[in-house]
């Protein structure tokens, strides 16, 4: 498990990113991820021998006429493999839509927001399932719904708050196809892939699929699907505690601890990023140095957040990133809750022996979480650093490992029924993320550091919102709900006046000033958008909005 290989295809396309990076570097909209996402005409000797008989300088280059000469006549365009699809559950103003919503302009708006599920909706072109040796795309088996913009495939956490806003927007159907696409990756490799491209079989992302079947099943009862994906996510869960993914630690008190960590099985640039990535590891002059940065690259990616100075041991500097040097508190609330989803799945089909198996499984999960994540002078769950990235020998717990800087994923825990149900630490949760910096005049600010990273301030994201948000909500106490609904109407407030502006909704906001979109990061920022809709519409959903109440900065 140590490295997934690179497919030939992956490998050309790299070298035709390096080409066209280094052609049209005067370009201020490259994007590397565009190279390795076009789809071949013609089979991969052909249009290698064609590349290799392009006109160059002696210093090898080629010229803008000839190489967008060569990418027009042997490429398609990137996302052409696959086709727009006018989703069978769709309808313009579903049955019981949004009835808490009293304000006429806000409804119309969430109609629009409901809508878009018809623009991000696609499936695989008849191409793709024909000649799959010619795209880097992996062949899925149903219909998709993709985040937007320079994500043209499907990605896997970003799936969770799709199907939460879809659940909303009562689109079943796409619903269950979503989550019988990511089962589909399972069976092939194992693992829910990062997204479905060739060059993501190096990495997941955090482990919601149980989460998506959960809310599926609590809108359905659909008991078929839950008998039909539980051995899937038996593999899944075999996945993330597989070795590399697994750490041992030894608290104070002498006692031991198993607990997860992202692991990318790859140590070379990603495909997706080549250029940006070899420029990053240059500083290194050894190639183990090179080989271990690049591991760390793919496992920051592997989070989701890509990129933070959560990842960083001498933040900002990038290249001090070491995210197999972390154990995460949210990824190991992930694993707590697919374990407790695991439980109540088997219970649902009567196997009994496996519901106890994963209740033990899962409350040795939170004993550890607690013992080695809560800080209680913060109350908030800190991230664990390991001294080195080994998980040989035993490490041994020090106050100083614990991350004290604060992020949005230190209250991620608060999302999963153990902690939210127990009503003295909730309180002390809710005291600790009002106190904490991060609720900010538009949202929740996923880390105080600004260091130009996407996952850093003054960035907000969905998902953060909506995982603290809900966490909140299911405490039950009077002033986490408030605290709740206070967050939420900022949140949808930014979005509202972003979406006037813009015309789009977007993948990220500043969270600093009411009415921007987000930065920062390696690329442009994306529209669409795939989570983003998906939070709105949920929030709508639980709190609505009066008819009486402005929405406006």
């Amino acid at each position: 498990m140590s490295s997934s290989s690179s497919t030939p295809l992956v490998s050309f396309l790299q070298l035709l990113q390096q080409t066209a990076f280094e052609t049209f570097s005067n370009s201020e909209t490259f994007d590397p991820k565009t190279y390795v996402d076009l789809p071949l005409k013609f089979d991969l000797s052909q249009t290698t021998r064609a590349f290799h008989n392009l006109p160059r300088a002696p210093n090898g280059a080629v010229t803008v006429e000839d190489l967008n000469g060569y990418i027009e006549e042997y490429f398609e365009g990137a996302g052409d493999d696959m086709v727009y699809l006018e989703p069978e559950d769709f309808v313009m103003e579903p049955e019981g839509f949004l009835e808490k919503v009293k304000n006429e302009e806000v409804r119309a708006w969430a109609l629009e927001i409901h809508s878009l599920w018809k623009n991000l909706s696609r499936k695989m072109s008849s191409r793709v399932m024909r000649e799959p040796q010619l795209h880097t795309l992996i062949p899925l088996p149903c219909s998709v719904v993709i985040p937007g913009s320079r994500f043209r495939e499907v990605y896997y956490w970003d799936s969770y708050w799709v199907i939460r806003g879809l659940l909303v927007s009562k689109m079943y159907k796409t619903a269950k196809a979503i989550v019988t696409n990511l089962i589909s990756l399972i069976e092939e490799y194992g693992f829910v892939l990062n997204g479905a491209r060739a060059y993501y079989t190096n990495r997941s992302q955090p482990p919601l699929l149980s989460a998506m079947i959960y809310e599926i099943y609590h809108s359905t009862d659909d008991i078929e699907l839950v008998k039909r994906c539980l051995p899937a996510l038996l593999k899944e869960h075999e996945f993330w505690n597989s070795e590399i993914h697994k750490v041992t630690i030894t608290d104070a008190q002498g006692c031991t601890h198993s607990l997860n960590r992202y692991y990318a099985m790859w140590n070379k640039p990603r495909p997706e990023a080549y250029i940006m990535d070899k420029e990053s590891a240059s500083k290194f002059l050894n190639d183990s140095e090179k080989e271990q940065f690049y591991r760390d690259l793919a496992s920051a990616a592997e989070s989701g957040w890509d990129f933070s100075t959560r990842w960083m041991r001498d933040p900002p500097d990038f290249t001090t990133l070491a995210a197999t040097s972390v154990i995460p508190v949210d990824l190991n609330a992930f694993l707590l809750g697919m374990e407790l989803n695991i439980a109540f799945f088997a219970k649902v089909i009567g196997d009994d022996n496996t519901a106890e198996k994963f209740l033990e499984i899962s409350d040795v999960r939170k004993k550890a979480m607690n013992c080695v994540f809560w800080n209680e002078n913060m109350k908030q769950w800190l991230d664990y650093w390991l001294s080195s990235s080994t998980s040989e020998e035993a490490q041994v717990q020090k106050e100083l490992h614990q991350n004290q800087n604060v992020y949005a994923s230190n209250f991620v825990p608060l999302w999963m029924e153990p902690f939210y149900s127990d009503i003295s630490l909730a309180g002390n949760v809710v005291e600790s993320l009002k106190s904490s910096g991060l609720i900010r005049a538009a949202g929740i600010a996923t880390s105080l550091s600004d260091s130009g990273q996407q996952w850093d301030f003054p960035n907000g994201w969905a998902p953060l919102q909506h995982m603290l948000v809900e966490g909140l909500v299911k405490s039950g106490l009077k002033e986490a709900k408030s605290l709740a609904e206070e967050i939420a109407i900022k949140w949808i407030t930014t979005n509202f006046i972003v979406y006037k502006k813009t015309g789009v909704m977007h993948e990220k906001f500043d969270v600093e000033h009411c009415g921007e979109f987000g930065g920062g990061g390696e690329y442009e920022p994306q529209t669409g958008f795939g989570w983003s809709n998906g939070v709105l519409l949920a929030f709508l959903e639980e709190f609505g909005w009066p008819e009486d109440r402005k929405i406006s900065c």
